[in-house]
């Protein structure tokens, strides 16, 4: 079954179900789509950068992060999930280690952290290489790591959501958490990229 055929096949899927709930009188079709605009408006990468920007900044806010990742992003008014609350971990790149985030599933992601998923997340080339060779498909997008550096692959569940925390960018010293959040990049927050 090909990328197109599968999200055909899981349109279907959704829409019956919405379609079986407003024939029940669970949900009005008119307040679904209210929820879920109202959800997606809110949705943006510029939030993750705005996470990534004040871990960068003040160091108590990233050790809380890092150990709480839901409890951290909820101090800036954010939630980690979507319409069922999901955990999230922040993964930290560092020195030695490259994070990288997949669903291998479907395309579980930390949408109002990150905005809409990119298509290629949700493809099966990158869901199934990325665990098996990630140091290639990094490459693909441009990414080159030193061969010392190790590469964690983390999966994300339907509980379970990642955001990579990127390296901050050297010689950044006097910049504001505004201007670093502007450095960040949805792909870095994934791990496809690098700052």
């Amino acid at each position: 079954m090909t990328a197109a055929h599968a999200d055909a096949a899981i349109s279907r899927r959704v829409r019956r179900l919405e379609t079986l709930l407003e024939e029940r009188g669970v949900i009005a079709g008119a307040a679904l789509d209210e929820v879920i605009d109202a959800f997606m408006s809110e949705a943006s990468p510029a939030n993750g950068a705005r996470v990534t920007a004040r871990a960068w900044t003040d160091p108590a806010f990233r050790a809380r992060l890092l150990d709480d990742g839901t409890a951290a992003v909820a101090e800036l008014g954010f939630a980690a999930g979507g319409v069922q609350p999901q955990r999230l971990r922040v993964v930290e790149n560092t020195a030695d280690t490259h994070n990288v985030i997949v669903c291998t599933l479907c395309s579980c992601y930390p949408i109002r952290l990150l905005g809409p998923s990119p298509s290629w997340y949700k493809s099966e080339a990158y869901r199934s290489r990325v665990v098996r060779e990630p140091r290639s498909v990094l490459a693909e997008f441009g990414l080159h790591l030193p061969p010392e550096t190790r590469i964690t692959v983390w999966d994300s569940t339907s509980e379970t959501r990642y955001m990579v925390l990127p390296r901050r960018p050297q010689n950044t010293d006097g910049l504001s958490e505004e201007e670093l959040a502007a450095l960040v990049s949805r792909n870095a927050l994934i791990g496809t990229a690098a700052i």
